[in-house]
């Protein structure tokens, strides 16, 4: 081997002990040790927590104390809107959520409910016997009849009115003015109407039988009477109820009930007369909801000239509720009503959902008026809610509230 031909085999080795010197020191750290090979970056943890127990959090990971089971890591960017919950959008149709649009229209001008006629409570007569007697006819009646005035009810024996007529006519023919009129007073402190007391002085005749009549026109209600009955003073015989006039009564959803007030206005459709439009006012609003239907009960009064309307028919009633305003609108389904607030589970983007207290104004045709917590084209869940809702609430997320809304 020639001389040049060795030293290109100690140049060349040397090279490569250099280059492997050099590499050995580039994987040196600064400390000494090996440095190891950087890592792909990955989103940092803020704490875990097991799903069934979200409300409790650790620093680190590892198995759950409360379920057999590994702790699920949560990460900055789920933390985005601490208020809301995130669905994987391919998830929501399984899940059978369907999304509404916060849209403006008009608030209803009136409010639409049903109602059933009634007797007119105010307008009752009691007939009651004025003075001890004997009945000595009943015509032919019976509860449910409807009479008209003065229609004959019964005629009653009053023996201590024959002793007075007597005494009475005895009297006229004395001719003695200061006595005859004392003896009038007494005919009527007896209980005798004066109708009788003129008929007795204009014929002359003793009349003991009294024919008991109805003083108003309507529908006799009670018969408490019958042919040979003995009567007590005070006793009542019959009771009828006027028809001049009808109660409407009727059933206002309690969401509308604040639109309700005395002396508006009152359109009524009965089935019994179609095409036909009855107005009245609401002359009362009762005092009690009922606990069954949810409803109030409002009282109009209609005339009944006619005496068409019975009690018992069923009306379509429209109450007018005053100037017309834009208000927004959300589906009835879409409102979630816990009892001490309404709550709507409020769509955003990339799937996430959150729980927004609004304040609720009347409904109309499914659809409920929100005063307050959202604006015009925003999305709320219309059918799923619950389900989102309850998750929220696993997760310890709460409602946003009015307070903190704009």
């Amino acid at each position: 081997m020639s001389v040049n031909l060795m030293k290109a085999f100690v140049l060349v080795g040397a090279s490569v002990a250099l280059g492997a010197g050099a590499g050995w020191w580039a994987g040196q750290a600064p400390d000494g040790r090996m440095a190891q090979p950087q890592a792909a970056s990955e989103p940092k943890a803020l704490y875990w927590y097991d799903p069934m127990y979200p409300q409790q959090k650790f620093d680190k990971p590892g198995k759950s104390p409360f379920m057999d089971m590994q702790l699920v890591p949560q990460y900055a960017e789920d933390q985005a809107d601490e208020a809301a919950i995130k669905v994987d959008p391919a998830q929501t149709q399984n899940l059978g959520v369907r999304l509404a649009t916060v849209s403006r229209g008009m608030l209803a001008t009136r409010v639409d409910a049903s109602g059933v006629l009634g007797f007119n409570e105010r307008d009752v007569a009691v007939i009651q016997a004025r003075t001890p007697g004997f009945v000595e006819r009943v015509y032919d009646l019976a509860p449910g009849d409807v009479l008209k005035a003065n229609a004959a009810v019964a005629d009653v024996l009053v023996p201590e009115w024959a002793a007075a007529q007597e005494e009475f006519l005895a009297l006229k023919r004395i001719g003695d003015a200061g006595l005859l009129a004392a003896a009038r007073q007494r005919l009527r402190l007896t209980g005798m109407p004066p109708a009788l007391i003129a008929q007795v002085e204009r014929s002359g005749k003793v009349q003991a039988t009294l024919t008991i009549t109805s003083p108003v026109g309507g529908v006799l209600q009670e018969l408490n009477v019958r042919q040979g009955m003995t009567l007590a003073l005070g006793e009542t015989l019959a009771r009828v109820n006027g028809l001049d006039s009808v109660w409407l009564a009727v059933a206002v959803p309690e969401a509308q009930a604040g639109a309700v007030v005395v002396g508006q206005t009152v359109e009524a459709r009965l089935p019994a007369f179609p095409g036909e439009v009855l107005k009245g006012v609401v002359s009362a609003i009762l005092p009690q909801t009922s606990a069954d239907s949810r409803t109030l009960q409002v009282r109009v009064e209609l005339a009944n000239p006619d005496a068409r309307l019975r009690p018992g028919l069923t009306a379509q009633v429209s109450l007018e509720r005053g100037v017309p305003h834009s208000v927004l609108w959300v589906p009835s389904e879409a409102v979630i009503r816990t009892g001490h607030r309404a709550l709507v589970m409020q769509a955003g983007e990339g799937g996430h959902y959150r729980a927004v207290e609004v304040r609720t104004g009347p409904e109309n045709d499914g659809q409920t008026a929100i005063l307050q917590g959202l604006e015009e084209g925003q999305q709320v869940v219309s059918s799923g809610q619950f389900l989102l809702d309850s998750e929220a609430s696993l997760k310890g997320l709460d409602a946003i509230p009015l307070e903190s809304q704009p």
